[in-house]
Order: structure tokens, then C-alpha cells, then sequence
């Protein structure tokens, strides 16, 4: 029954890690931000630089610091302690996986491991965003 029990986690794990991770922000969260967990090439992806979302100048990158989506002082940006309206993370099903935010006592912040490492890395990766990328996936 044990050796089941396992069995049966490791494919729950592989099925919640095969999941396409997608940002929403604004008020209502209804505004596409990206894919946090596709490769470097997707068009959809934070992590390509030549993207919409991942491209620093794009007013729809968490990349722009100068953007509502990733300026420090946005209030729909995660890079904000203090923003009201931090982006969600959710799957294509709608599933709801945390806000990614930089504020640490945001109770529904998201904990999964790329969220937090976007958090903590967020300056270098802004100036680094391929290299990130490369090394990431």
C-alpha cells in the first residue's frame, strides 16, 4: 500500500510540474502577462527576450521597469512589496497557484520554486533575461 501511496505521488508531482504557468495582472487580473514556466522560444514566454512578454521594453513585460507590470512602485507590478494588485499565477484551467510577488507576508503569495526564484532574482534576470533562461530551462 506504501509503495502505491509513492507511486501515486510522483505522478501527481509530474502532472503539477507539466502544468503551463501563466501570468495575469491588472485590477481584474484579465490582462495576459506571459508563460512564467515556458522555454526561452515561446512567443508566450517571460523568457524570451524577443517576445512581447519578455522583452524590457514591452508595457506588457514584468521586465519594464519602467512599465505598469514591472515598475518597483506599480501597483499591479511584482516586483512592488506593497502592491494591491500583484500578478496571479494559474494554469490554463484556471487553477490559482499564488500571486507572484515579492512581498513575503502575502499570505497567497506563490510558493512554487520558479515563482520564488523570479522573486529573489528579479533585478539580475530584468538586465539578464536569455541568460536566465538558458540556464533555467
Amino acid at each position: 500500500m506504501k509503495y502505491i501511496y509513492t507511486i501515486l505521488f510522483i505522478l501527481m508531482s509530474l502532472v503539477a510540474s507539466s502544468q503551463t504557468l501563466l501570468l495575469f495582472g491588472g485590477m481584474d487580473h484579465d490582462i495576459f502577462l506571459g508563460c512564467i514556466n515556458c522555454n526561452g522560444y515561446s512567443d508566450n514566454s517571460v523568457w524570451n527576450e524577443y517576445s512581447t512578454y519578455g522583452n524590457s521594453n514591452n508595457s506588457e513585460s514584468i521586465w519594464n521597469e519602467y512599465g505598469d507590470y514591472g515598475s518597483e512602485y506599480s501597483d499591479y507590478s511584482p516586483w512592488n512589496p506593497y502592491a494591491n494588485y500583484p500578478p496571479v499565477v494559474v494554469d490554463r484551467g484556471g487553477n490559482f497557484y499564488g500571486y507572484l510577488t515579492v512581498n513575503k507576508y502575502n499570505p497567497k503569495r506563490a510558493t512554487i520554486k520558479l515563482a520564488l526564484i523570479m522573486c529573489k532574482y528579479h533585478e539580475d534576470i530584468k538586465d539578464n533575461v536569455s541568460e536566465w533562461a538558458d540556464e533555467l530551462f
